[in-house]
């Protein structure tokens, strides 16, 4: 790849360069892998790991583990313990994308991250297979997506000039392949996982991983080089941060902050919304085959490709017509629209009976508005970092951003702890409490983020 990659040259399909695509399906491809593993994860844990009697010994680090988070949390029950694992597993895969984005800003660079990450997390599904590697098998995933998942994001913003206007498109286009795969993902490895056993999932997702790389290695020729390159070629020494770039790296800061509650009531779809998806739900059995409840999970990525296209629509019609809101307008009525979605299981809990399955149609009327609420926070938010942050250190950025999601996927797994000691309706008042709540702090402080995030363009 040569240093002088002209965007405007590059082979264009839909009206973007062919890189777009070359990322959209290895980021397909490994978000297929991550939440197919993360369908069955608590499942697993609660419905065979966890009721095997000899657990603490039969698993590497178990014991140290459990005694770790009962010495902070009391003893702790299996699907309490379950929730715990589950959350610290969610929020470690965000919290080393940032070290990852720091050794390829330094060190590595964007493409040999990506290929170590891509290589090191395929290690750690097939380590799935093995339960007492189950936490070696956590670690290496961990570690793995670190290095990959700030490196791809960042690499998207690399195949535009800056104001680009196609950028925000390229975002949400992208965000459709990580759908792709999350939607994929429940309907191969979930399946696999619920009824042929549970290591063929996990094997399905390593499998997946592979295919990304692949796909990754042959279309390098179509991608910008990286930041890092490009700097070593220009020899040029690094100056310091600027006045206005200290600023725009504040606001990110201060948005990560208040986006840790958003992911926290979020990823509850993967922890406790998958439990009454399990125990609470009815499903349909269409001739001997009755729908595993793992294909919730596909809900709200298929909901992501049928309304990300309207809504990009729907802001363009706005831009058109002066009265597009900000970036950080979306992010706030993103976290509006979560809350209101857990309003809905309010709805729920006192229709229907304890002792009876609720109707389908309650997770699908909660994950539409959900969905809408993402579409509103997540993509907008990976395009203001390749925006707004300073290109020296855009990878850490991104990195920094997916900080929010350690803390949020963290937060889940505290907040689900709750799901067997509140009444239900409690519970989801809570959850819908927490993010409405975030949304009136991002309303009232709207004006000094937007105008230090708008000093970039």
């Amino acid at each position: 790849m040569s240093q002088g990659f002209d965007p405007d040259r590059q082979p264009q399909f839909l009206g973007h360069p062919v890189g777009l695509f070359v990322l959209f399906f290895t980021e397909m491809w490994e978000r297929m892998s991550y939440y197919g593993m993360r369908a069955l994860l608590v499942l697993y844990m609660v419905d065979h790991l966890l009721l095997r009697p000899d657990v603490g010994e039969a698993v590497l680090g178990f014991a140290t583990l459990r005694g770790i988070l009962e010495s902070a949390y009391g003893p702790l029950e299996n699907q309490a313990l379950a929730s715990q694992i589950y959350g610290v597993y969610t929020a470690f895969v965000y919290l080393t994308p940032f070290f990852g984005g720091l050794l390829a800003d330094r060190v590595l660079g964007q493409r040999r991250s990506v290929l170590i990450g891509g290589s090191i997390m395929a290690l750690g599904h097939f380590l799935m297979a093995f339960e007492n590697l189950f936490l070696l098998a956590l670690i290496t995933l961990i570690i793995g997506n670190g290095a990959f998942k700030p490196n791809i994001s960042t690499q998207v913003g690399a195949l535009y000039k800056e104001g680009d206007s196609r950028r925000d498109g390229a975002y949400t286009i992208f965000y459709m392949g990580i759908n792709l795969g999350a939607f994929l993902s429940p309907l191969v490895c979930g399946t696999l996982g619920q009824t042929m056993g549970w290591h063929y999932g996990f094997g399905a997702a390593g499998v997946g991983m592979i295919l990304g790389l692949i796909v990754y290695v042959f279309g390098q020729k179509y991608l910008a080089p990286d930041s890092l390159a490009l700097r070593e070629a220009s020899a040029a020494p690094a100056e310091p941060m600027t006045s206005n770039e200290w600023r725009r790296v504040g606001a990110l800061i201060v948005l990560c902050g208040l986006n840790v509650v958003f992911w926290g009531v979020y990823e509850q779809q993967g922890n406790t919304m998958q439990l009454w998806a399990d125990d609470r739900t009815w499903w349909p059995t269409i001739g001997s085959f009755t729908i595993p409840t793992t294909w919730y999970q596909s809900f709200n990525p298929a909901m992501i490709f049928l309304f990300a296209p309207l809504l990009d629509r729907l802001w363009a019609w706005q831009s058109g017509r002066g009265n597009e809101p900000s970036s950080v307008t979306k992010m706030a009525i993103g976290c509006g629209l979560l809350g209101s979605a857990y309003l809905i299981m309010i709805g729920a809990v006192s229709v229907v009976p304890e002792d009876q399955k609720a109707n389908l149609g309650w997770l699908v009327a909660t994950t539409f508005v959900l969905t809408i609420g993402e579409l509103y926070l997540s993509p907008i938010g990976l395009s203001l970092v390749s925006k707004v942050a300073p290109p020296r250190i855009v990878s850490m950025m991104m990195g920094m951003w997916f900080l929010s999601s350690f803390a949020g996927n963290y937060l889940s797994g505290f907040l689900g702890m709750y799901w067997e000691r509140m009444p239900k309706e409690a519970f989801f008042m809570m959850l819908s409490a927490l993010a409405l709540t975030t949304g009136l702090v991002m309303f009232a402080i709207n004006k000094p983020l937007r105008r230090a995030t708008e000093s970039a363009n």
